[in-house]
């Protein structure tokens, strides 16, 4: 070979020209790896020139390109150099293994996934076996509560029970109207008016909070249902006639409820007044009851002897 022939680097190969660059540039192949992302053995393979050995040709053309930058050479020109050298038919054989990138730091190692999968399978496990404890600790489902019948618009059955003034105390105290009812209710007796209208049917107003001596006055007391704090403290009144001036406190309420309940329980039983019209008979004294009748006589009159003269 001539010495023209050993300083043109045409006739060298191109796997030949990577390597003498990179060691120009005092570069290993670890180094060339950490820039370029190809991994360690596609770089050996290429400066042997061992191009049936990588994946495909468009990959031994991609790899060498950016090797021949990274060690300072023209990349596009080696580049197709390469592909006229390995572009026409070829038999090559099957690469074991494809490109993986050869920077640890993005691909997670086997043994960092494979414990994230089992500290997810615990965690489920600990779950469900929590949701399993804390139903079987839960005990009976408790007994539904009966709620109070709704009021149908008519009079409260009287059940014999009233509703102890204690038990609503300081509650507020509502008004259902029953049918169509007007009424007005103050605060005292003279004070400023709370309410003054006709409610129909449904209708209901709550007695305000800061009513001190709230007084209610209607002509149909009987329309007028009484509640507080979900009690029925019954009617205002058993029947049509004006009231006046009935309190509307809850415990008054509870009150009036209370003996309008125990009134028809407590009444005494009456007894048939006697017939003065009809005069006893006239008493006869003891005396003359006790003397028997004189006896009349039955035979001839006879006069009795006179008594001897002393």
């Amino acid at each position: 070979m001539s010495d023209h022939d050993e300083g043109d680097d045409r006739f060298v190969a191109i796997g030949e020209r990577l390597r003498r660059a990179r060691e120009a540039r005092a570069m290993s192949l670890d180094d060339v790896a950490n820039q370029t992302r190809i991994p360690m053995r596609h770089l050996q393979h290429i400066e042997l020139g061992e191009w049936d050995a990588l994946p495909a040709p468009t990959y031994a053309i991609g790899f060498t390109r950016n090797y021949a930058s990274a060690v300072g050479l023209d990349g596009p020109a080696i580049a197709n150099e390469l592909r006229d050298e390995i572009g026409g038919p070829r038999r090559r054989t099957q690469a074991a293994e494809y490109y993986e990138p050869a920077d640890p730091a993005r691909v997670p190692p086997k043994s960092l996934v494979i414990g994230v999968i089992v500290a997810i399978v615990l965690l489920v496990g600990a779950y469900v076996l929590w949701r399993n404890t804390l139903g079987a600790d839960t005990g009976p489902a408790p007994e539904p509560v009966a709620e109070a019948p709704q009021d149908s618009g008519g009079p409260a059955p009287d059940n014999g029970q009233a509703v102890a003034p204690q038990d609503v105390t300081g509650q507020a105290v509502t008004l259902t109207a029953l049918g169509d009812v007007w009424f007005s209710v103050t605060d005292g007796n003279g004070g400023p008016s709370l309410h003054s209208g006709v409610m129909t049917t449904g209708q209901t107003f709550t007695v305000p909070a800061t009513a001190t001596r709230p007084l209610l006055r209607t002509g149909r007391p009987q329309m007028l249902r009484a509640s507080a704090a979900g009690r029925d403290l019954g009617l205002i009144g058993p029947e049509e006639r004006t009231v006046d001036n009935v309190s509307l406190l809850p415990q008054d309420l509870a009150a009036r409820a209370a003996g309008q309940t125990a009134a028809p329980a407590a009444a005494p039983a009456t007894t048939p007044a006697p017939n003065r019209s009809r005069r006893p008979p006239p008493r006869t004294p003891a005396s003359v009851q006790a003397q028997p009748p004189a006896p009349q006589p039955t035979g001839p009159l006879s006069v009795p002897p006179p008594a001897p003269q002393q």
